[in-house]
């Protein structure tokens, strides 16, 4: 099994598996997702963050398919905010996200038409093992203290940004624990301002950018901004 986007991580921990419905913030989601695009670019060292804006530093396609067109599309855009970014990327992102994980054969795409007209579509898991391995990522980050790599330090934070917490199905006893070592994370990661950037566990570049699209979600969630 190989790795998947962070996008598709995100998505998938926010989507029932039996059911196959998404729960939590449907809007949430959709930034998280849009920011989860843009951060595995950065993680790719394609684009970063300069003067206020999100610019390509280069234009090499990285194979997935819908971060290509993201980056293609930056490339020949205007600059942009993050804030602007995630806004224009979450329409529509879902389903090219599902449409991948369905082509993939990781969900399915069930279609239940009600009352003869209405259709209504449930993804629910056909290969859970992806699923398995970002959830074990996420325990080792969250019941250890040893360093998480750069990929899960982001899922972390976007996590924390997106309101998704209650996405990892952790009891109440547990949740506050988790919430804590999350934004632990997050500022250890200097994703969260809070931290010195070249102290930080993860690439400079990575965490200007990671901190940026989580303040931009967290502004537009109308949660306070971090500082």
């Amino acid at each position: 099994m190989t790795s998947i986007a962070l996008a598709e991580e995100l998505l998938l921990l926010a989507y029932d598996d039996r059911t196959g419905k998404a729960t939590g913030s449907r809007i949430g989601l959709d930034l998280g997702m849009a920011a989860a695009v843009l951060v595995d670019l950065a993680l790719a060292g394609r684009i970063a963050y300069v003067a206020g804006n999100l610019v390509v530093n280069d234009t090499t396609p990285t194979g997935d398919p819908i971060a290509d067109r993201i980056l293609e599309k930056a490339a020949t855009d205007d600059p942009h905010t993050p804030a602007q970014w995630v806004q224009r990327l979450r329409h529509r992102l879902r389903q090219h996200v599902l449409e991948d994980l369905i082509s993939r054969g990781v969900v399915q795409d069930v279609d239940e038409t009600q009352m003869g007209a209405i259709h209504v579509h449930r993804y629910p898991t056909t290969d859970p093992a992806y699923e398995a391995e970002i959830r074990k990522r996420l325990a080792e980050a969250l019941t250890t203290d040893a360093i998480p790599d750069e990929r899960t330090a982001a899922l972390c934070t976007l996590l924390v940004a997106t309101r998704m917490e209650p996405a990892l199905r952790l009891p109440p006893e547990e949740a506050a624990r988790a919430h804590e070592r999350l934004e632990q994370i997050a500022s250890g990661a200097g994703f969260s301002g809070s931290a010195n950037l070249e102290d930080s566990i993860v690439r400079p570049s990575v965490a200007l950018v990671v901190a940026t699209l989580g303040n931009a979600i967290r502004a537009a969630l109308g949660a306070p901004k971090i500082v």
